[in-house]
């Protein structure tokens, strides 16, 4: 299945702390380097990643409207973690409330919204993996411990 919507902008990137995430945990201190990620993103790291999630979702056009009404593009997180050697991301998503917060009109379903948290999840790995492999050529410079025994 094949989801056919214009690419929207891309998020831009604000500074959070990742570990105030649930789901992200970044050890030791980092330079998050969002302002490069932005960049990679404006210079077309998000629209290669965008299609490319776009061509494999599952999700039709009718609920990628309710991402764009909600504005979770807006809300994606990206972050360099220097110590795993990764691009990190937090995906936005529907709250397990959604129905007592009347969070969408068009969410009448479970399904409905595990299926955006699911297609967002998909969308922020994609993104990361396009930024790691094509965009970023850092190097990590780590040091190890001095007292780490000899073998």
């Amino acid at each position: 299945m094949s989801l056919d919507v214009s690419v929207p902008d891309p998020p831009e990137l604000e500074a959070h702390d990742p570990n105030e995430y649930e789901d992200a945990e970044v050890v030791g201190d980092t330079d998050y380097r969002r302002d490069e990620l932005e960049q990679f993103l404006r210079e077309g790291a998000w629209e290669r990643a965008f299609e490319q999630w776009a061509a494999e979702t599952d999700i039709e056009a009718d609920t990628f409207d309710i991402i764009v009404d909600l504005e979770m593009i807006d809300r994606f997180d990206f972050f360099w973690d220097s110590y795993a050697e990764r691009v990190g991301y937090h995906a936005p998503g529907i709250p397990e409330d959604w129905k007592e917060r009347e969070y969408h009109p068009d969410i009448d379903s479970w399904g409905v919204a595990s299926g955006i948290n699911a297609a967002m999840t998909e969308l922020g790995q994609v993104v990361c993996d396009v930024l790691k492999d094509e965009y970023i050529d850092w190097e990590t410079e780590y040091e190890a411990p001095d007292d780490l025994p000899d073998f």
